[in-house]
């Protein structure tokens, strides 16, 4: 029989980012990137599986009807000083889980790799600001210290919109609210989140996920409305983020949601968390200030990738952090690898990034 707190145990005390529990397998831990089984643990059987979805559920029948019904649940879980996000899903008809363990402390976000341009538009009154990356690449990690900050700094009304929510904050000069979405939380969706928070008299508003066009509409009239908000999406560069949203819209609808990006939208940024040198995970940021230049390339009629990519690389002044840059700073601080450097761009970049390097390391002798 599974003790599922020993297990849960193993992976604290070891600083493990997950934990996967799949029957026929012993328990695995994501440790920077790789992944570990628990030797002393038994490999787990289709008993253990329901007794560790007993242990998550509770008795919740709610709960338990919406896995039924669709074969995966997203929910919260406390243990000893951790949160963890739970995620139930199915295999072979068996439920199985992943758990992403979230630390109470935030890191200071000078900590994170971050470029301060970041933090600096925080304090933004009005617009939108994306912070986008693939999974695992520390989105929520960035949110969250970005959130902190701000509640360190000035008098707002902070919103968050959150499935399930993973950081608690504690409200210092800010008044923090975090809603859970999801049935018999307390908003049924994002939109309807987003669409509420109008009423709802904040300053900033933090939507966990856009991952539709309805959402992204209604976080777009929250930032026209005079409200500054903050989202995530899953993209791999600043790019295609922009991209990713002119493409949840028709093509009749396009110009007009490439205006309003344009006029509304005043920072993208996109990391990477891939592992360093000394066996830790670093963070490759992409910084994109949306000014007159980059303003330009979204309006186009023909919206280009690779045009808009070349503007952040051409204006490093205005605050903008390319790609190449980050990851040539990275290999030049002996913090990555060249072959790591170059499995991050594609083939066509490759001499970009060598004369990037080249140059770095002129400056730095």
């Amino acid at each position: 029989m599974v003790d599922i707190n020993k297990v849960l145990n193993f992976a604290k005390e070891n600083n493990a980012s997950d934990v996967h529990l799949v029957p026929g397998r012993k328990p695995t831990i994501r440790l920077a990137r790789d992944l570990k089984e628990i030797e002393e643990e038994d490999v787990l059987t289709e008993s253990d599986m329901y007794e560790i979805y007993d242990y998550f559920i509770r008795g919740n029948v709610d709960k338990d009807e919406i896995y039924r019904e669709t074969r995966q649940l997203d929910l919260s879980h406390v243990f000893d000083d951790i949160r963890l996000r739970v995620n139930i899903s199915s295999f072979d008809e068996i439920p199985i889980f992943t758990l992403r363990l979230i630390k109470n402390e935030l890191p200071k976000f000078e900590d994170l790799g971050v470029p301060d341009v970041v933090r600096r538009m925080m304090y933004q009154p009005q617009g939108l600001i994306l912070v986008t990356g693939k999974t695992n690449s520390g989105k929520t990690t960035t949110l969250n210290a970005l959130i902190d900050e701000v509640n360190k700094n000035v008098n707002k009304k902070i919103l968050t919109l959150e499935k399930p929510v993973e950081y608690k904050h504690t409200s210092k000069k800010c008044l923090i609210v975090q809603k859970e979405v999801g049935r018999g939380k307390d908003t049924l969706s994002y939109r309807e989140g987003v669409k509420n928070s109008l009423r709802e008299d904040c300053d900033i508003l933090v939507i966990g996920e856009i991952r539709d066009k309805e959402t992204m509409e209604a976080a777009i009239d929250m930032a026209e409305s005079g409200h500054l908000v903050i989202g995530t999406l899953h993209t791999k560069s600043c790019a295609e983020t922009i991209d990713r949203i002119i493409n949840f819209y028709e093509v009749r609808d396009q110009a007009s949601v490439k205006y309003l990006m344009s006029a509304l939208l005043k920072l993208v940024v996109s990391q990477r968390l891939i592992k360093g040198t000394n066996g830790k995970l670093v963070l490759i940021p992409e910084v994109m200030v949306v000014d007159n230049v980059v303003a330009g390339c979204i309006r186009k009629e023909k919206f280009s990738v690779s045009e808009l990519e070349d503007a952040i690389q051409s204006n490093i002044d205005k605050g903008n952090v390319s790609l190449i840059n980050s990851i040539a700073e990275l290999y030049v601080d002996n913090k990555i690898n060249l072959e790591q450097a170059k499995a991050q761009i594609e083939e066509k970049n490759i001499e970009v990034l060598n004369r990037t390097i080249m140059q770095m390391k002129m400056r730095k002798m």
